[in-house]
C-alpha cells in the first residue's frame, strides 16, 4: 500500500487538539492497514520520527432521516506518537 493511500485525512477534534501537546496526533486511515504501514506511512510523508502508533476501530453508529433508518459508516482511526521535539505542520494551521 502508497502511504499516500494509507493516511485518509487528519482528524481535528478537541480531543485531538488537546493531544498535540502530548506529541501525538490522529488520521483517519485506510481499513485495511496495520500500525506498521500507518507509522511507515506518516514518516514518509511528513520527515517526523514515530515512536508508538496504536489503532482504534470507530464503529458504526445508528443514523435516522425521517422514517429511513441507516448507520454511519465504519473507519480507523490512528493516533501516531513523535519523537520528542518534532511537529507535523498542517495541524499548526488548524
Amino acid at each position: 500500500m502508497r502511504p499516500e493511500s494509507v493516511i485518509v485525512a487528519p482528524v481535528l477534534t478537541e480531543k485531538t487538539t488537546a493531544m498535540r501537546e502530548q506529541n501525538k496526533f490522529a488520521f483517519r486511515v485506510d481499513s485495511r492497514a496495520n500500525k506498521i504501514q500507518v507509522a511507515k506511512a506518516v514518516e514518509d510523508l511528513f520527515n517526523v520520527k514515530v515512536t508508538d502508533c496504536n489503532i482504534v476501530k470507530v464503529r458504526r453508529k445508528p443514523r435516522r432521516q425521517r422514517l429511513a433508518r441507516g448507520y454511519t459508516s465504519e473507519w480507523k482511526k490512528a493516533i501516531v506518537t513523535l519523537a520528542e521535539g518534532q511537529s507535523i505542520d498542517i495541524f499548526e494551521g488548524a
